[in-house]
């Protein structure tokens, strides 16, 4: 009589397949950490690059109105990035409003690709700081 034989466990072939499995959804779970790094490193050099145009509209506002002019500087940031950002800003007189000037500021700064941020803002010559001038 010959007699059923009960396999318990798994085969070869099975533990193989699973593991081909498994080490193709972790190299999907690995691009994904990747994409998620760069994409927090692009967006901490985004707001360095926002605070440092809010810091020159600040700068401006304590300026004397006469001494609102064109310029640029290249700013260093030592923080988390390390990187170094270029900052322009233009200044353009209203002919058809003496009081008040249009101020253009860009700021430029290259991770391995080249990236700018553009902001603008208006400034009226009469505040109270203006009264003594």
């Amino acid at each position: 009589m010959t007699r059923a034989v009960k396999s318990k466990g798994f085969t070869l072939i099975e533990v193989l397949i699973a593991l081909v499995i498994l080490s193709i959804s972790l190299l999907g779970v690995a691009s994904l950490m990747i994409t998620t790094t760069k994409n927090n490193s692009f967006g901490s050099h985004m707001t360095e690059g926002t605070t440092l145009i809010q810091d020159k509209f600040e700068e401006f506002l304590v300026t004397p109105w006469g001494n609102i002019d064109n310029g640029n500087d290249l700013v260093m940031v030592r923080g988390s990035s390390g990187i170094s950002y270029s900052r322009n800003w233009s200044v353009v007189p209203d002919a058809a409003f003496p009081n008040m000037k249009r101020i253009f500021v860009t700021i430029n700064w290259n991770d391995g690709i080249a990236h700018s941020i553009n902001s603008t803002s208006w400034m009226y010559r009469y505040r109270w700081r203006d009264l003594k001038d």
